[in-house]
């Protein structure tokens, strides 16, 4: 019997259709079971997720912020990857990871700065001199949003919280940023309302929630800087990007 040839095609379809779909299946199952390897040989580890990496036998392991990699023969391995492009993929990996996070941010509980179309999320400490230098480049910008949460390096800078709270007490917020990122109050006794709040816990607790560690820390529209690097976020800014 002949088979019309517009049923071979629909046949064929279904026959790819099922092989792509067992293919899948098979590579979901052979990341869950090196999983299981990671997890067997190095239990304390903490794991969110296990994919392949670019390199055939190397798995890329994502643990909150940090991105590693796992070999079958039992071995971590903690460092970066680069492509012979010159591309840091490690990097790459990281900061998508860090973007996700960034967006699930509860703005509502930052300090807002300006109404520019550019959003710029920032984790800052009040006494951190690289935040002071960040906030001295951004505050001569007039095309950016700013939303601005404290995270106070008390072991470090001692006064910072006193300041972070002095700023989120007051009425003028804005004005009190100002006051204390200009270092007009360093070295001074600091205005404190006896009734504190809990913006500043709140600020930290979201801070903690995505991972940060230090200050600053900076999302560009979505895109993570590390550190005070100015010449990152001037390009991101002005639409230039940066190669890694």
């Amino acid at each position: 019997m002949r088979i019309p040839k517009h049923k071979k095609l629909k046949i064929s379809g279904l026959v790819l259709i099922v092989v792509t779909t067992a293919g899948l299946s098979v590579a979901k199952e052979n990341l869950k079971t090196e999983k299981d390897n990671l997890l067997k040989s190095f239990p304390n580890v903490r794991v969110d997720s296990v994919s392949e990496s670019p390199v055939k036998g190397l798995y890329e392991v994502v643990a909150g912020n940090q991105v590693f990699y796992f070999s079958p023969d039992g071995y971590l391995m903690f460092g970066e990857l680069w492509s012979k492009e010159g591309k840091n993929l490690t990097a790459e990996v990281r900061d998508k990871v860090l973007a996700e996070k960034v967006k699930n941010v509860p703005l509502d509980k930052a300090l807002k700065i300006g109404s520019g179309p550019r959003q710029v999320i920032e984790f800052t400490d009040p006494d951190c001199p690289f935040c002071r230098k960040v906030d001295e480049y951004l505050s001569k910008r007039t095309d950016i949003t700013r939303y601005v949460f404290f995270y106070p390096l008390r072991k470090i800078h001692p006064d910072s919280e006193k300041k972070a709270r002095y700023i989120l007490s007051n009425k003028e917020k804005e004005n009190a940023f100002r006051e204390v990122f200009s270092g007009s109050l360093d070295g001074k006794p600091i205005p404190q309302d006896e009734n504190k709040g809990t913006q500043l816990e709140e600020m930290e607790k979201v801070a903690q929630g995505i991972g940060v560690q230090g200050t600053p820390a900076i999302w560009i529209d979505g895109t993570p800087v590390n550190g005070a690097d100015l010449p990152r976020i001037s390009a991101l800014l002005d639409g230039k990007g940066v190669k890694r």
